[in-house]
């Protein structure tokens, strides 16, 4: 019966009959039936009852599976969401106790394999959160649930299920990262052991019992696999887990030697096969071999020192090596033919997935790679070590070097990995020829992929043996390779091989005085990239990786040769440079030019033909990964190649568009693009101007409010849009001009972009300060919000940005200019929330003792905003007095009288002088203060001697002699630019660099010299009072006469 909710959400009670229907409304095919249950079960989210009542259908067997199943994964949801005691909403203690109850029975008697494991997942998480205090009884309970297995007479259904359960126990325990919820598995891990271990070694040992000598109990036999497998899953987590020292204990070492033992009996039955072992049976016992190999590889990864010290570990370790050599001898094709392996229908046969030999080879790898890193580069650690702890960390160590990786053993490894496991397996020769584009991105590899490949797993183990063993291993490959790399040779896989070993060796080897590669290279590997012969493709994409990993660590090497083998080797008209070879060359071109070294002279005369054809390769792969990692090489060839890449930039304009087009919904490649022209933008400065109208409407695009491109390519697009304004001579441009609009709505306080758009709107004042002087107020309302809203970082930029206003309203008309953008600072309320913030600090800074206020605003912070006060004084103090007067009118301030305002304004400005590190911050605030002795009023002459002792320390820091005649003195403002183009540099200018250059060299701090600024005003201050000797009697006189002696010495007057 199909049942529709007609009423709003809200006015269903809860009941199970409801809750039923709203289930089976939400789990049905009906789309509109989904929503409008899902919505209803959203609401009832907070409801009490609501999830014990889903447990009450999820017991119901007699209900439909996907009602059930939907109830599960509901309560599931709801016990991450409010099971914990200090969440929202969180579910109440009775109702928790309701289904804690339920748990462990609804669990352990679910015959539905999916609904059980769902289920154990409930009880995991519900176990997490408490056990041990709320719920101390759970691992027993489950103890006692297994007991009956071990007589061997239990239902196999209860048994099955109650391993499942604690396994997801024991997985939940594992991850967690707080100490008690490790110290819990810890406290139950050998009781555990104990039980689950005695049931793994029966059931084993009665399915190998029946796998070898045969009987009548075939479906008893296939039972006990599965129940063991679960077993040997529960101890594989719980060894590593729930132990920090296994080795130390009695319960693991048996265990240990079971394990140790059962793998050398069930891999002959793998290997070699039973007359009795079917498909399935099979299968199980292949995942009982790679849990066990798990197990070892995870052990000796967490504790390597337990590994090394538990029964035989070395041997163990030899065992996977000698596993791992046989795996090797059935690699590598004689031939390069693709079709070198034959199977039944004539051709090399597909294999799907690695075989479990194959994952067990890994797991060898993986494991003698973790014994290296045991003896040549252990794990450091901050954890408290015992003494007997460290002890045992030497004698691992020790008995690892001199049982396990001794220098025979080593030699053998590097042997088999460079002639087996690096020789192109004839799969590997089918897949280039049929899936080039999927083989080629396998090969690339890269992260983390090593641990889930055999020939990544190997390459890794090959370098660290080099690194570790270079004295003793470097002489044998070198001599092998001098055998091999010769023209005359033709064995193309053996080669292959041996100069992939070469290129993984480059950092052991580029210091070595036995081997020139650059010799190799000019004589040998230039002319075997021309050869044309069949199967010589593998040679050429060699050459290619070899160059790749030689070029960044190798100095002095023909570089202009190598361009030229790139260059050949991305020719599409050579048969043998087929998808793969080109691909790679074009990938490891990258690691070519991005070195140090490179320089764009001698790589001129090939850019166009190989830009060429690297865009018309990312035309014809069809992979997103592959075409962004061909753009990410053009990318840094345009970094690299910086003011020579300008006459090749219609090249590579001119296939953008289409590849914009063609990427569609693929982001990604779309923000590769974007790379690609901010790249372009920075190499060619100005001279990119002319791309404009093309460039400029994918930026549009990608920042408009309701572009569904947004969210991806945002990031991209403003780092392009900054890079684009750096470069832009003029003001001119219309079109850059036109995305402003876009810029305002992303000054909100938590925006990710935050940053960049601030960043976006200071390179816009340097490029056209008029039109946003016009538009102040519209800056000024969201960046009075910004103000104490964001970090001091933040903060810091949007003062500086007030900064810059002022300044270029200065420069542009004057005090009258300053005059109309300090009424948009008034008018947006921006000066009002500065002054607030500074009273508060100045009201704060006056309570003493333990219970005196702090600040709202640090010390940087209310620098920056005395740096916007500064200003506006410097231009004229009228300016910032009658500011201060009318932005505090409707503000908490209003009250007292003029002089009452200015005086804690002073009062501050002067405790802050302390404060202000920057010399030129400092040199700012003195010429603001400095300043207000134009007024001649009371409320500065008062603070004559705060003045005096600031003069005397910011002249005493700023002032030098530049005489450079003996006996002569010349006091400079050091902070003084006498030369605008002093501080140009000897390269290349940004347009935007030359802006700033400009109007710094017309800021007050690099104008105005501080002893002469001081010397004007005191005049001014002077005559006001009516002449020196009223100067003096009035307020002089009043200053300490030590602080009058140290101005006095610095000459000023």
């Amino acid at each position: 019966m199909n049942f529709t909710i007609e009423v709003a959400a809200e006015a269903n009670p809860l009941a199970d009959q409801t809750l039923f229907h709203v289930l089976q409304s939400a789990s049905s095919n009906d789309q509109q039936q989904v929503k409008t249950g899902t919505q209803q079960l959203q609401n009832w989210e907070k409801s009490p009852g609501f999830y014990s009542s889903l447990q009450s259908l999820l017991l119901n067997k007699s209900l439909p599976f996907e009602v059930r199943y939907l109830s599960v994964i509901q309560l599931k949801n709801g016990i991450d969401k409010y099971w914990r005691k200090t969440a929202a909403n969180a579910i109440k203690r009775e109702e928790k106790d309701l289904i804690r109850s339920k748990s462990l029975e609804s669990g352990i008697n679910e015959p539905d394999r999916r609904l059980a494991l769902q289920i154990s997942i409930v009880i995991a998480k519900i176990t997490r959160y408490e056990y041990p205090h709320d719920w101390p009884d759970v691992l027993d309970s489950i103890i006692e649930q297994l007991q009956p297995s071990l007589g061997g007479t239990a239902s196999s259904l209860p048994i099955s299920r109650t391993l499942l359960i604690l396994l997801y126990i024991v997985k939940e325990f594992s991850t967690a990262r707080l100490q008690r919820s490790r110290a819990s598995l810890q406290s139950a891990a050998p009781k555990i052991v104990q039980v689950v271990g005695n049931i793994y070694d029966r059931r084993v040992k009665t399915w190998i019992t029946f796998l070898t000598t045969g009987g009548d109990d075939e479906g008893g036999a296939l039972e006990s696999i599965e129940l063991s497998l679960l077993a040997l899953q529960v101890l594989r987590r719980l060894i590593v887990s729930g132990y920090d020292f296994p080795n130390r204990h009695a319960e693991i070492q048996d265990i240990w030697r079971i394990l140790v033992s059962h793998f050398g009996q069930m891999l002959p039955l793998v290997h070699a096969g039973s007359y009795l072992l079917g498909a399935n049976p099979r299968k199980l016992i292949e995942k009982h071999l790679v849990q066990i190999s798990k197990l070892h590889v995870n052990m000796v990864q967490a504790h390597p020192a337990g590994y090394a010290l538990l029964p035989d570990s070395t041997g163990l370790a030899k065992a996977y090596w000698s596993l791992a050599r046989r795996f090797g001898e059935t690699l590598g094709s004689q031939t390069p033919a693709p079709s070198a392996k034959i199977g039944s229908d004539g051709d090399a046969e597909k294999v799907e997935g690695p075989s479990t030999m194959e994952k067990l080879t890994l797991k060898g790898l993986l494991l003698i790679r973790a014994c290296l890193k045991m003896v040549f580069n252990p794990a450091q650690t901050f954890k408290f070590q015992k003494d007997e702890d460290k002890e045992e960390r030497k004698t691992s160590k020790e008995l690892m070097r001199s049982d396990l990786l001794s220098e025979e053993f080593a030699s053998e490894m590097m042997e088999t990995l460079v002639t087996r496991f690096f020789v192109f397996t004839a799969q590997d020769l089918k897949e280039w020829e049929e899936e080039p584009d999927e083989w080629e991105k396998a090969q690339e590899g890269g992260g983390s992929d090593w641990e889930f490949s055999v020939r990544s797993c190997s390459e890794k183990l090959f370098l660290e043996l080099m690194i570790n063993y270079k004295d003793m291993l470097m002489q044998p490959l070198l001599t092998v390779f001098k055998n091999v790399a010769t023209v005359q040779n033709t064995e193309v896989l053996l080669k292959d091989s041996i100069y992939a070993a070469i290129g993984l060796a480059a950092p052991v080897l580029e210091r070595n005085p036995d081997f020139d590669f650059g010799y190799f290279l000019n004589n040998t590997l230039v002319q075997e990239v021309q050869i044309s012969k069949s199967g010589y493709n593998i040679l050429r994409r060699r050459a290619a990786v070899v160059l790749g990993q030689w070029l960044p660590v190798k100095e002095g090497l023909n570089r202009p040769l190598v361009y030229q083998i790139f260059q050949h080797l991305l020719d599409k008209g050579d048969r043998l440079n087929d998808q793969v070879v080109r691909v790679t060359a074009g990938r490891q071109l990258r690691n070519v030019v991005d070195p140090f070294e490179f320089a764009a002279e001698p790589f001129m005369p090939y850019v166009s033909n190989i830009l060429g054809r690297l865009m018309a390769l990312v035309e014809e792969v069809e992979l997103p990964e592959t075409k962004m990692a061909l753009l990410s090489t053009t990318s840094v060839i345009v970094t690299r190649m910086e003011q020579h890449i300008s006459p090749f930039a219609d090249q590579i304009i001119s296939l953008l568009p289409p590849l914009w087009d063609q990427a569609g919904e693929e982001y990604l490649m779309k923000q590769s693009i974007l790379g690609i022209l901010s790249a372009l933008a920075t190499s060619m400065q100005a001279e990119f101007r002319r791309y404009h109208p093309l460039i400029i409407p994918l930026i549009r695009s990608s920042i408009e409010p309701n572009s569904e491109s947004r969210v991806y390519l945002l990031e991209d697009a403003l780092e392009l849009w900054s890079t684009i304004l750096s470069q832009t001579p003029s003001s001119d441009s219309a079109e850059i001009i036109s995305l402003v609009q876009f810029l305002f709505p992303m000054f909100e306080v938590a925006s990710e972009t935050l940053r960049k758009a601030l960043e976006i709107t200071e390179l816009y004042i340097y490029l056209i300060p008029s039109e946003f002087l016009t538009s102040a107020a519209l800056i000024f309302n969201p960046f009075g919000l910004l103000l104490g809203s964001v970090k001091p970082e933040a903060s810091g930029t949007v003062t500086n940005l007030v900064e810059l206003l002022i300044r270029s309203a200065d420069r542009l008309g004057g005090v009258s200019a300053i005059g109309n953008l300090t009424q948009s600072m008034i008018s947006s309320n921006l000066l009002s929330t500065l002054l607030s913030s500074l009273h508060n600090a100045y009201l704060a800074h006056q309570t003493t003792g333990p219970n005196r206020s702090q600040p709202s605003i640090n010390n940087i912070v209310e620098t920056d905003y005395l740096n916007i006060c500064a200003r506006l004084a410097i231009a004229n103090p009228e300016l910032l007095i009658s500011g201060l007067e009318a932005a505090l009118q409707n503000s908490e301030l209003h009250g007292g009288n003029h002089q009452d305002r200015i005086e804690w304004l002073l009062t501050e400005w002067f405790s802050q002088m302390d404060n202000i590190g920057h010399p030129a911050h400092k040199k700012l605030s003195c010429l603001a203060l400095t300043s207000f002795l134009e007024t001649g009023q009371p409320w500065i002459l008062s603070r004559l001697q705060s003045l005096m002792t600031v003069w005397t320390d910011v002249v005493t820091e700023l002032v030098v002699d530049a005489s450079l005649e003996e006996g002569k003195v010349d006091y400079r403002d050091s902070l003084v630019y006498s030369d605008p183009n002093a501080q140009k540099p000897d390269g290349p200018e940004a347009p935007a660099d030359e802006r700033r250059r400009v109007l710094d060299f017309e800021d007050p701090v690099h104008r105005i010299d501080v002893r002469v600024f001081i010397r004007e005003k005191l005049a001014v201050a002077v005559d006001k009072c009516g002449g020196m000797q009223i100067f003096q009697r009035e307020w002089v006189r009043n200053v300490d006469e030590d602080v009058v002696r140290a101005f006095s010495a610095l000459g000023i007057v």
